[in-house]
């Protein structure tokens, strides 16, 4: 979905909220600013709202955030609750012009479940009607690339071919991670993946595995002794190797699990945000999912 805040004008750059007649785009978490980039290329000057290091999913926009929103042509989010400040601060913004661009839109979507018990910390965010961790699907990915695409030219028109160009490249190397998660995943022996937190459901539809969460959709919670408990169990029946945990959240849940049953635990990372050290090793989204296929592999077979 695309829209304006207060206007459904389409807009050009202007020399007003660009610098050196760039598109100023802000983004909200790590995966649209790397699609943004990706699309952008030196046409567009991204800003990642949540800094490198910092878990998204409880993050809040400071007052400085919003002074630099107000001067952007682009602000692109994922949607479906991901960022569950954005409702409140597009209605503050005095830009009417901001052309909004919420990634998802048109996404082959995963209801939530949530068939086991949370907290009450947890249940302040399980709103969500779907899963919003739409970007872990390479198809879903090309979804969102194009959303983001449609948006630049529309505020960009001059460069249209420039983005096209950008996107097209993009797809073909999400194709190309697409063939290589189906051909190394195809015939591994076990399907089943325990993960911290639900945020791969639709990597693991895509390729025909089982996710098992310990926790729900957003990583703020501690799981009850229950949960725990029914974990272990289901862990030590289908002889689980490995428990992932993520970089940015506390591993200490997975560590106990891992260590009751004789398992290890791996990093799988959902690309919510990333760590410092990677973005300044040049990591992106193409290499931290093949980072996670060979984890997955490893973990599985």
């Amino acid at each position: 979905m695309i829209g304006c805040g207060a206007s459904n004008n389409s807009k050009k750059v202007s020399e007003e909220t660009s610098s050196n007649g760039k598109l100023k785009v802000y983004t909200s978490f790590y995966a649209m600013y790397d699609f943004a980039t990706k699309i952008g290329g030196d046409k567009v000057e991204v800003t990642n709202l949540v800094a490198p290091g910092v878990e998204p999913h409880d993050w809040e926009p400071k007052p400085a955030d919003i002074v630099n929103l107000e001067k952007a042509d682009v602000f692109i989010y994922n949607g479906l609750g991901m960022e569950h400040w954005t409702d409140k601060v597009l209605k503050s913004l005095k830009n009417d012009k901001i052309l909004v661009v919420e990634a998802s839109k048109g996404a082959n979507l995963i209801k939530s479940e949530h068939n086991h018990e949370h907290d009450a910390e947890e249940d302040k965010h399980e709103e969500n009607e779907y899963d919003p961790h739409v970007w872990l699907s390479p198809s879903n990915a090309k979804i969102e690339l194009e959303n983001i695409k449609n948006a630049f030219i529309e505020a960009d028109v001059e460069n249209k071919d420039y983005y096209e160009n950008n996107y097209k490249k993009y797809v073909s190397e999400l194709d190309s991670l697409d063939k290589k998660f189906k051909e190394e995943l195809s015939n591994v022996k076990n399907k089943e993946v325990i993960v911290a937190h639900e945020a791969f459901g639709y990597l693991c539809r895509e390729y025909g595995l089982t996710q098992v969460a310990i926790e729900g959709l957003m990583a703020d919670s501690e799981p009850t002794a229950a949960r725990m408990a029914e974990i272990i169990d289901f862990a030590k029946e289908h002889k689980i190797k490995v428990i992932f945990f993520e970089e940015l959240v506390n591993p200490s849940v997975a560590e106990t699990i891992a260590k009751s049953i004789g398992a290890k635990t791996e990093v799988l990372n959902p690309l919510e945000g990333i760590t410092k050290e990677d973005e300044a090793n040049g990591e992106d989204y193409i290499s931290i999912m093949t980072r996670n296929l060979n984890a997955i592999k490893a973990a599985l077979e």
